[in-house]
């Protein structure tokens, strides 16, 4: 699955947000039968996802699904909704374990089989509970459909018993963020943090979506189009990013050619790991 810097959620039940939301700068765009759609509007939302996705614009934004949690009794309605839509892959809810992510598998091979689909859905888990913080590993390790991890900060937050009430960057969440950005990381898939929920703190925004760049995760969710900007130009180099990345390897490579494995360079050694940093830097730049 492409790298997304940024994921919005979109009410899955209105058909306007569907369409704007294809049409949108967001790199990633999740349509949602879960949370942000309330139990008698849910069969409304399965029925215009599957109506809207064929006429939405090609482009290169990715689709997801966000069904609901596995052990709702919509999921099975929401998987047999979506399979064989135009859609990349399917956000599972409320994920505590293994478990979890291959019980929903076992549905989605069984309905790609019936249905005869060519490409077998990616799975985002939605890490949302103390349970799910501690299994995270397990969880992006369960089967190669798993793509990514979203942090759940909201219920999350509810299950630790956390105040209602944002603080700063998030900074209580630091643990279960930097413990979600680990589990990705080494089972090779992206990691998606947590949405801003202050429509109206667009700093607050920038500082946490900038926190989330340097704790690792490959991008964020957000809420509204008005944080799509902020939050692509926070997971996108900057010139001055990629200025230094070039001269880092200009420096390494002549000190290559002189025979040397590392190099002074603006006051710090280069070595191989920091040059490699630097080559992710231009390629992120260069798929941004």
């Amino acid at each position: 699955m492409k790298i997304c810097r940024s994921w919005m959620f979109v009410p899955g039940h209105v058909a306007k947000m569907v369409q704007k939301a294809s049409a949108s700068a967001a790199d990633g765009i999740m349509l949602d039968i879960e949370d942000g759609v309330l139990p008698a509007f849910k069969p409304q939302a399965r029925q215009v996802i599957a109506t809207e996705l064929p006429n939405a614009p090609l482009s290169q934004q990715i689709r997801v699904v966000r069904v609901n949690a596995i052990s709702q009794p919509e999921f099975k309605a929401d998987l047999a909704a979506i399979v064989g839509l135009n859609v990349t892959g399917v956000v599972l809810a409320k994920v505590e374990g293994a478990d979890d992510v291959l019980e929903a598998v076992a549905m989605l091979e069984k309905l790609e089989h019936d249905r005869q689909t060519a490409t077998p859905l990616r799975i985002i888990a939605a890490i949302e509970s103390a349970r799910g913080v501690l299994a995270a590993a397990a969880i992006a390790a369960a089967s190669p459909r798993v793509a990514a991890l979203m942090l759940g900060a909201e219920d999350l937050a509810r299950d630790i018993g956390l105040p209602a009430q944002r603080v700063a960057e998030a900074h209580e969440l630091l643990y279960a963020r930097s413990m979600l950005v680990m589990a990705a990381t080494a089972a090779r898939v992206q990691s998606i943090d947590q949405v801003w929920p202050d429509l109206s703190d667009i700093d607050g925004l920038k500082a946490d979506a900038l926190q989330a760049r340097r704790l690792g995760f490959s991008g964020k969710a957000i809420i509204h189009p008005a944080q799509i900007e902020p939050v692509n130009a926070a997971f996108t180099p900057s010139a001055k990013d990629i200025d230094f990345a070039h001269r880092v390897l200009a420096a390494f490579k002549e000190a290559e050619a002189k025979g040397m494995g590392a190099v002074a360079f603006g006051g710090q050694l280069l070595d191989r790991p920091i040059v490699d940093r630097a080559r992710a830097v231009l390629e992120m730049h260069t798929n941004g």
